[in-house]
């Protein structure tokens, strides 16, 4: 069964068109019109060998904030609706990721209940044309929108760059980590018989 989605939004702030292959080989085609941000959306496809094209146009007159968030929905809802009744996936997927000298780590439950544990400390309000207060907004849009128990904490960490970059590549890695097929799984992995 090809797990894959695709989802359109449209709304008074943004357009958004995605497309998702959960068994991919992190082949990407992404573009927000926010530079840095579509540099840590390919880390995420490229770490979780995630096939993902995103075309978004937002109110970037305004801000980053609607097109960040919404791509942060789209993307948790596409990966809901790629894994379908989650039948056979680990469920769990973590990882720590080092990026020079920072050191990240992300947990991960695809487990239906959504929340979002998320430390990191920026020292500076943007990268590029990307406000670094929506790293934290990004992932929040994602959990709660696939029903994802999701943690990130960044260990160590100097340099604001290298902090995103950790935390979208350890991301990316735990992802494909917790959507991973396991044979020894008979349905779902839950005492209750469901994943919701």
């Amino acid at each position: 069964m090809e797990r894959k989605s695709k989802i359109e939004r449209d709304t008074f702030e943004t357009k958004i068109k995605m497309e998702l292959n959960i068994d991919g080989t992190g082949h990407n085609l992404i573009n927000t019109g926010i530079g840095f941000f579509d540099h840590m959306l390919t880390h995420i496809s490229k770490h979780g060998f995630f096939d993902l094209n995103v075309e978004a146009r937002g109110d970037l007159e305004v801000d980053c904030h609607h097109t960040v968030e919404d791509v942060g929905i789209v993307f948790g809802k596409c990966i809901s609706k790629a894994l379908g009744g989650k039948k056979g996936i680990k469920r769990y997927g973590h990882s720590i990721v080092p990026m020079d000298e920072t050191l990240v780590l992300c947990a991960i439950d695809i487990s239906g209940r959504a929340l979002l544990c998320f430390d990191a400390d920026f020292t500076v309000a943007s990268i590029g044309d990307f406000d670094t207060e929506m790293v934290e907004e990004f992932f929040r849009a994602i959990s709660s929108n696939c029903g994802m128990n999701l943690h990130i904490k960044v260990l160590t960490g100097k340099n604001n760059h290298h902090i995103a970059e950790g935390i979208f590549k350890a991301f990316g890695r735990a992802l494909d980590m917790a959507t991973s097929i396991d044979d020894r799984i008979d349905g779902v992995l839950s005492t209750k018989g469901m994943l919701e």
